[in-house]
Protein backbone atom coordinates (compact mmCIF):
# COMPACT_ATOMS: atom_id res chain seq x y z
CA UNK A 1 0.00 0.00 0.00
CA UNK A 2 0.66 3.49 -0.65
CA UNK A 3 0.50 5.99 1.67
CA UNK A 4 0.97 9.83 -0.09
CA UNK A 5 3.28 12.29 1.76
CA UNK A 6 1.50 14.54 4.05
CA UNK A 7 0.27 18.36 3.06
CA UNK A 8 3.13 20.61 4.89
CA UNK A 9 2.97 23.66 6.18
CA UNK A 10 3.10 25.46 3.19
CA UNK A 11 1.99 23.07 0.78
CA UNK A 12 -0.49 23.73 -2.11
CA UNK A 13 -3.85 21.78 -1.56
CA UNK A 14 -5.53 21.22 -5.41
CA UNK A 15 -8.85 21.23 -5.87
CA UNK A 16 -10.91 19.05 -8.34
CA UNK A 17 -14.58 18.70 -9.70
CA UNK A 18 -14.74 15.43 -10.60
CA UNK A 19 -18.58 14.81 -9.24
CA UNK A 20 -20.73 18.47 -8.99
CA UNK A 21 -18.87 21.51 -8.76
CA UNK A 22 -19.25 24.61 -6.77
CA UNK A 23 -21.59 26.82 -8.75
CA UNK A 24 -24.51 27.31 -6.66
CA UNK A 25 -25.43 28.31 -3.77
CA UNK A 26 -24.70 27.77 -0.68
CA UNK A 27 -21.94 25.45 -1.99
CA UNK A 28 -19.97 28.48 -4.01
CA UNK A 29 -20.35 31.28 -1.36
CA UNK A 30 -18.79 27.88 1.38
CA UNK A 31 -15.94 27.32 -0.79
CA UNK A 32 -14.91 30.83 -1.39
CA UNK A 33 -14.70 31.39 2.19
CA UNK A 34 -13.01 27.51 2.68
CA UNK A 35 -10.34 28.58 -0.05
CA UNK A 36 -9.89 31.93 2.77
CA UNK A 37 -9.78 29.70 5.58
CA UNK A 38 -6.78 27.28 3.83
CA UNK A 39 -4.89 30.61 2.96
CA UNK A 40 -4.98 32.14 6.65
CA UNK A 41 -3.65 28.45 7.96
CA UNK A 42 -0.53 29.25 4.92
CA UNK A 43 -1.64 27.40 1.97
CA UNK A 44 -0.99 27.62 -2.03
CA UNK A 45 -3.99 26.80 -3.88
CA UNK A 46 -4.61 24.94 -7.83
CA UNK A 47 -7.73 25.52 -8.51
CA UNK A 48 -9.16 22.83 -11.36
CA UNK A 49 -11.29 24.45 -14.37
CA UNK A 50 -14.06 22.27 -13.56
CA UNK A 51 -14.34 23.85 -9.62
CA UNK A 52 -17.45 26.20 -10.64
CA UNK A 53 -18.33 24.58 -13.99
CA UNK A 54 -21.79 23.49 -14.22
CA UNK A 55 -22.13 22.12 -17.38
CA UNK A 56 -22.22 18.77 -16.90
CA UNK A 57 -25.26 15.80 -16.44
CA UNK A 58 -24.84 14.73 -12.98
CA UNK A 59 -21.18 15.54 -12.63
CA UNK A 60 -19.73 19.36 -13.37
CA UNK A 61 -18.58 19.29 -16.76
CA UNK A 62 -18.43 16.30 -19.44
CA UNK A 63 -17.19 12.84 -18.65
CA UNK A 64 -14.07 13.22 -20.79
CA UNK A 65 -13.43 17.05 -18.99
CA UNK A 66 -13.72 15.65 -15.59
CA UNK A 67 -11.45 12.69 -16.06
CA UNK A 68 -8.51 14.50 -17.69
CA UNK A 69 -9.09 17.10 -14.83
CA UNK A 70 -9.11 14.58 -12.43
CA UNK A 71 -5.89 13.13 -14.10
CA UNK A 72 -4.36 15.83 -14.83
CA UNK A 73 -4.58 17.60 -11.69
CA UNK A 74 -3.66 14.21 -9.46
CA UNK A 75 -0.27 13.51 -11.58
CA UNK A 76 0.48 17.60 -10.99
CA UNK A 77 3.66 18.63 -9.65
CA UNK A 78 1.63 22.22 -8.85
CA UNK A 79 -0.06 20.87 -5.48
CA UNK A 80 0.66 18.22 -3.24
CA UNK A 81 -3.05 16.71 -1.81
CA UNK A 82 -6.35 16.82 -4.06
CA UNK A 83 -9.96 17.45 -2.29
CA UNK A 84 -12.61 17.38 -4.42
CA UNK A 85 -15.08 20.16 -4.68
CA UNK A 86 -18.55 18.16 -4.34
CA UNK A 87 -20.03 14.62 -4.44
CA UNK A 88 -22.67 13.96 -7.16
CA UNK A 89 -24.52 11.88 -9.00
CA UNK A 90 -22.70 10.03 -12.20
CA UNK A 91 -19.09 10.53 -11.51
CA UNK A 92 -18.52 6.70 -12.39
CA UNK A 93 -18.77 8.23 -15.92
CA UNK A 94 -15.40 10.10 -15.64
CA UNK A 95 -14.18 6.57 -14.94
CA UNK A 96 -13.49 5.98 -19.01
CA UNK A 97 -11.70 8.98 -19.24
CA UNK A 98 -9.57 8.81 -16.14
CA UNK A 99 -5.90 7.32 -16.88
CA UNK A 100 -5.31 4.78 -13.54
CA UNK A 101 -2.38 3.42 -15.10
CA UNK A 102 -0.95 7.47 -15.56
CA UNK A 103 -2.23 7.77 -11.71
CA UNK A 104 -0.80 5.00 -10.54
CA UNK A 105 2.69 5.52 -11.84
CA UNK A 106 2.59 8.52 -10.60
CA UNK A 107 3.73 9.79 -6.98
CA UNK A 108 1.03 9.07 -4.55
CA UNK A 109 -1.16 12.12 -3.75
CA UNK A 110 -3.47 12.06 -0.97
CA UNK A 111 -7.07 12.53 -2.58
CA UNK A 112 -10.26 13.30 0.11
CA UNK A 113 -13.72 13.26 -0.76
CA UNK A 114 -16.86 11.58 -0.08
CA UNK A 115 -20.08 10.06 -1.69
CA UNK A 116 -19.83 10.23 -5.11
CA UNK A 117 -16.31 10.43 -4.76
CA UNK A 118 -16.22 6.37 -3.86
CA UNK A 119 -15.90 6.23 -7.68
CA UNK A 120 -11.71 7.46 -6.74
CA UNK A 121 -11.42 6.56 -3.41
CA UNK A 122 -12.10 3.34 -3.66
CA UNK A 123 -10.48 2.77 -7.00
CA UNK A 124 -7.35 4.22 -5.83
CA UNK A 125 -6.76 1.85 -3.34
CA UNK A 126 -7.92 -1.19 -5.07
CA UNK A 127 -6.60 -0.54 -8.73
CA UNK A 128 -3.46 1.67 -7.78
CA UNK A 129 -2.54 0.31 -3.86
CA UNK A 130 -2.84 4.24 -3.23
CA UNK A 131 -4.37 5.17 0.47
CA UNK A 132 -7.07 7.87 0.09
CA UNK A 133 -9.24 9.65 2.66
CA UNK A 134 -12.82 8.99 2.89
CA UNK A 135 -13.82 12.72 4.31
CA UNK A 136 -15.42 15.96 3.47
CA UNK A 137 -15.50 17.50 0.27
CA UNK A 138 -14.48 21.21 -0.23
CA UNK A 139 -17.20 23.32 0.52
CA UNK A 140 -17.39 21.80 4.42
CA UNK A 141 -14.47 23.64 4.97
CA UNK A 142 -15.72 26.96 4.48
CA UNK A 143 -18.44 26.81 7.89
CA UNK A 144 -17.82 28.52 10.64
CA UNK A 145 -16.58 27.82 13.02
CA UNK A 146 -15.19 24.44 12.02
CA UNK A 147 -16.50 21.13 13.50
CA UNK A 148 -13.37 18.86 15.17
CA UNK A 149 -14.09 16.48 12.13
CA UNK A 150 -12.74 19.03 9.67
CA UNK A 151 -10.15 19.70 12.12
CA UNK A 152 -9.22 15.88 11.71
CA UNK A 153 -9.81 15.55 8.59
CA UNK A 154 -7.20 18.74 7.88
CA UNK A 155 -4.74 16.47 10.84
CA UNK A 156 -4.88 13.33 8.39
CA UNK A 157 -3.66 15.36 5.70
CA UNK A 158 -0.94 17.03 7.41
CA UNK A 159 -0.21 14.04 8.82
CA UNK A 160 -0.54 15.09 12.49
CA UNK A 161 -3.64 13.68 13.37
CA UNK A 162 -3.44 9.80 13.42
CA UNK A 163 -6.53 9.16 16.21
CA UNK A 164 -10.44 9.62 15.45
CA UNK A 165 -12.60 9.56 18.05
CA UNK A 166 -16.66 9.44 17.63
CA UNK A 167 -18.67 12.86 17.36
CA UNK A 168 -21.00 13.20 20.47
CA UNK A 169 -24.04 14.42 18.34
CA UNK A 170 -24.57 14.64 14.86
CA UNK A 171 -26.95 16.62 12.20
CA UNK A 172 -30.60 15.66 11.00
CA UNK A 173 -31.50 18.71 10.29
CA UNK A 174 -29.14 21.13 8.61
CA UNK A 175 -29.49 24.63 8.90
CA UNK A 176 -26.79 25.39 6.52
CA UNK A 177 -29.11 26.38 2.84
CA UNK A 178 -28.42 29.29 -0.05
CA UNK A 179 -29.14 31.97 2.40
CA UNK A 180 -27.11 30.70 5.12
CA UNK A 181 -24.04 28.98 3.12
CA UNK A 182 -21.45 29.00 6.15
CA UNK A 183 -23.71 27.42 8.99
CA UNK A 184 -22.05 25.02 11.28
CA UNK A 185 -23.59 21.93 11.80
CA UNK A 186 -27.25 21.37 13.75
CA UNK A 187 -26.03 19.13 15.94
CA UNK A 188 -29.07 17.98 17.54
CA UNK A 189 -29.15 14.46 17.98
CA UNK A 190 -26.93 12.09 20.35
CA UNK A 191 -24.97 9.59 18.91
CA UNK A 192 -25.94 5.80 19.44
CA UNK A 193 -24.03 2.71 18.56
CA UNK A 194 -25.77 0.01 17.80
CA UNK A 195 -23.66 -3.37 17.46
CA UNK A 196 -24.72 -7.00 16.78
CA UNK A 197 -24.82 -9.21 19.21
CA UNK A 198 -25.39 -12.83 18.40
CA UNK A 199 -28.77 -13.98 18.89
CA UNK A 200 -29.82 -10.80 20.94
CA UNK A 201 -29.59 -9.23 17.10
CA UNK A 202 -28.92 -5.51 16.92
CA UNK A 203 -28.60 -3.98 20.31
CA UNK A 204 -27.44 -0.55 21.54
CA UNK A 205 -23.60 -0.22 22.71
CA UNK A 206 -23.70 -0.05 26.16
CA UNK A 207 -21.07 0.09 29.15
CA UNK A 208 -19.89 -3.58 28.61
CA UNK A 209 -19.62 -3.04 24.83
CA UNK A 210 -16.01 -3.80 24.37
CA UNK A 211 -15.04 -4.42 21.08
CA UNK A 212 -11.57 -4.72 19.05
CA UNK A 213 -10.79 -5.25 15.26
CA UNK A 214 -7.80 -4.58 13.03
CA UNK A 215 -7.32 -4.32 9.56
CA UNK A 216 -7.37 -2.67 6.45
CA UNK A 217 -10.35 -0.19 5.68
CA UNK A 218 -11.96 -0.41 2.44
CA UNK A 219 -15.51 0.65 1.38
CA UNK A 220 -17.55 4.50 0.89
CA UNK A 221 -20.72 4.97 -0.61
CA UNK A 222 -23.25 1.85 -0.91
CA UNK A 223 -24.83 3.50 -3.62
CA UNK A 224 -21.45 3.80 -5.56
CA UNK A 225 -19.84 0.64 -4.42
CA UNK A 226 -22.45 -1.69 -6.06
CA UNK A 227 -22.45 -0.06 -9.23
CA UNK A 228 -18.62 -0.15 -9.51
CA UNK A 229 -19.27 -4.50 -8.86
CA UNK A 230 -18.78 -6.60 -12.03
CA UNK A 231 -17.27 -3.98 -14.39
CA UNK A 232 -13.67 -3.66 -15.14
CA UNK A 233 -13.30 -1.59 -12.29
CA UNK A 234 -13.80 -4.21 -9.85
CA UNK A 235 -10.66 -5.54 -7.82
CA UNK A 236 -11.92 -5.99 -4.81
CA UNK A 237 -11.00 -9.56 -4.93
CA UNK A 238 -7.81 -9.00 -5.84
CA UNK A 239 -7.22 -6.56 -2.80
CA UNK A 240 -8.90 -9.11 -0.82
CA UNK A 241 -6.34 -11.70 -1.73
CA UNK A 242 -3.25 -9.17 -1.68
CA UNK A 243 -4.12 -8.39 1.90
CA UNK A 244 -5.92 -11.08 3.70
CA UNK A 245 -3.02 -11.72 5.85
CA UNK A 246 -4.00 -8.24 7.19
CA UNK A 247 -7.55 -8.63 6.59
CA UNK A 248 -10.49 -5.88 5.75
CA UNK A 249 -12.91 -3.78 7.72
CA UNK A 250 -15.69 -2.78 5.37
CA UNK A 251 -16.86 0.84 6.10
CA UNK A 252 -20.50 1.11 4.28
CA UNK A 253 -22.94 4.52 4.20
CA UNK A 254 -25.68 4.82 1.82
CA UNK A 255 -27.41 7.73 0.23
CA UNK A 256 -30.35 7.42 -1.71
CA UNK A 257 -31.25 3.43 -1.04
CA UNK A 258 -34.39 2.78 0.65
CA UNK A 259 -33.80 -0.44 2.87
CA UNK A 260 -34.89 -2.87 0.08
CA UNK A 261 -31.89 -1.65 -2.16
CA UNK A 262 -29.38 -1.71 0.84
CA UNK A 263 -30.29 -5.25 1.58
CA UNK A 264 -30.29 -6.24 -2.47
CA UNK A 265 -26.67 -3.94 -2.49
CA UNK A 266 -25.10 -6.06 0.04
CA UNK A 267 -26.45 -9.11 -1.24
CA UNK A 268 -24.46 -8.50 -4.38
CA UNK A 269 -21.49 -8.04 -2.36
CA UNK A 270 -21.24 -10.95 -0.47
CA UNK A 271 -22.24 -13.46 -3.73
CA UNK A 272 -19.36 -11.35 -5.46
CA UNK A 273 -17.00 -12.38 -2.61
CA UNK A 274 -16.11 -8.79 -1.77
CA UNK A 275 -16.42 -9.99 2.35
CA UNK A 276 -13.69 -12.63 1.72
CA UNK A 277 -11.18 -12.24 4.98
CA UNK A 278 -13.48 -9.78 6.63
CA UNK A 279 -12.76 -8.68 10.24
CA UNK A 280 -15.60 -6.26 10.25
CA UNK A 281 -18.05 -3.63 9.48
CA UNK A 282 -18.61 -0.30 10.23
CA UNK A 283 -22.33 0.67 9.03
CA UNK A 284 -22.63 4.86 8.81
CA UNK A 285 -26.29 6.02 9.34
CA UNK A 286 -27.97 6.26 6.01
CA UNK A 287 -29.33 9.65 4.46
CA UNK A 288 -32.99 7.84 4.86
CA UNK A 289 -32.27 7.64 8.26
CA UNK A 290 -35.03 5.46 10.53
CA UNK A 291 -36.68 3.91 7.60
CA UNK A 292 -38.64 0.65 7.37
CA UNK A 293 -40.77 -1.30 4.72
CA UNK A 294 -42.54 -4.72 4.95
CA UNK A 295 -41.11 -5.34 8.52
CA UNK A 296 -37.42 -4.69 6.85
CA UNK A 297 -35.47 -1.97 8.95
CA UNK A 298 -31.56 -0.57 8.33
CA UNK A 299 -29.78 -2.98 10.65
CA UNK A 300 -31.59 -5.74 9.31
CA UNK A 301 -30.87 -5.12 5.98
CA UNK A 302 -27.21 -5.41 7.14
CA UNK A 303 -26.97 -7.54 9.45
CA UNK A 304 -29.61 -10.28 8.17
CA UNK A 305 -26.46 -11.09 5.50
CA UNK A 306 -23.51 -10.01 7.28
CA UNK A 307 -24.28 -12.33 10.61
CA UNK A 308 -23.18 -15.40 9.35
CA UNK A 309 -19.35 -14.18 8.89
CA UNK A 310 -19.44 -13.98 13.02
CA UNK A 311 -17.17 -10.65 12.45
CA UNK A 312 -18.15 -7.47 14.63
CA UNK A 313 -20.77 -5.32 13.12
CA UNK A 314 -21.20 -1.87 14.61
CA UNK A 315 -23.73 0.47 13.16
CA UNK A 316 -25.03 4.10 13.38
CA UNK A 317 -21.28 5.39 13.16
CA UNK A 318 -20.42 8.41 12.12
CA UNK A 319 -19.83 7.80 8.39
CA UNK A 320 -20.90 9.43 5.26
CA UNK A 321 -24.18 11.65 4.84
CA UNK A 322 -25.34 12.67 8.06
CA UNK A 323 -22.63 15.03 9.18
CA UNK A 324 -20.60 15.15 11.11
CA UNK A 325 -18.53 12.05 9.73
CA UNK A 326 -15.20 10.29 10.76
CA UNK A 327 -12.62 10.99 7.90
CA UNK A 328 -10.81 7.03 7.13
CA UNK A 329 -7.74 6.19 5.26
CA UNK A 330 -9.88 3.77 2.73
CA UNK A 331 -6.59 1.42 2.20
CA UNK A 332 -5.13 2.05 5.33
CA UNK A 333 -4.37 -0.21 8.61
CA UNK A 334 -6.34 0.64 11.55
CA UNK A 335 -7.07 -0.47 14.91
CA UNK A 336 -10.31 -0.03 15.74
CA UNK A 337 -12.47 -0.38 19.26
CA UNK A 338 -15.47 0.59 20.30
CA UNK A 339 -15.79 0.79 23.86
CA UNK A 340 -19.49 1.58 25.28
CA UNK A 341 -21.25 4.24 23.11
CA UNK A 342 -17.44 5.43 21.67
CA UNK A 343 -15.51 4.66 18.84
CA UNK A 344 -12.03 5.19 18.03
CA UNK A 345 -9.88 4.45 15.30
CA UNK A 346 -5.83 4.47 15.06
CA UNK A 347 -4.47 5.24 11.72
CA UNK A 348 -0.90 3.10 10.78
CA UNK A 349 1.37 3.02 8.13
CA UNK A 350 1.38 -0.40 7.63
CA UNK A 351 2.86 -1.12 4.12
Amino acid sequence: MRYPKYLTENGTIGFVAPSFGCSIEPYRTAFKHAQEKFRELGHKLDLGPNCYADCGIGISNTPQACGKELTDYYCSKDNDVLISCGGGELMCQTLDYTDFERIKASEPKWYMGYSDNTNMTFLLATLCDTASIYGPCAAAFGMEPWHKSLFDAYGLLRGTVRRINGYEYWEKEPKKDAGHPLEPYNLTEPRVLKVLAGKDGVVNADDSTDISMQGRLLGGCLDCLVNLLGTRYDKAGEFNQRYQEDGIIWFLESCDLNVMSIRRAVWQMKNAGWFSHVKGFLIGRPLVFGQEMMGLDTYNAFCGLLAEYEVPVVLDVDLGHLSPMMPVICGGYANVRVRANDITIDFTDKP
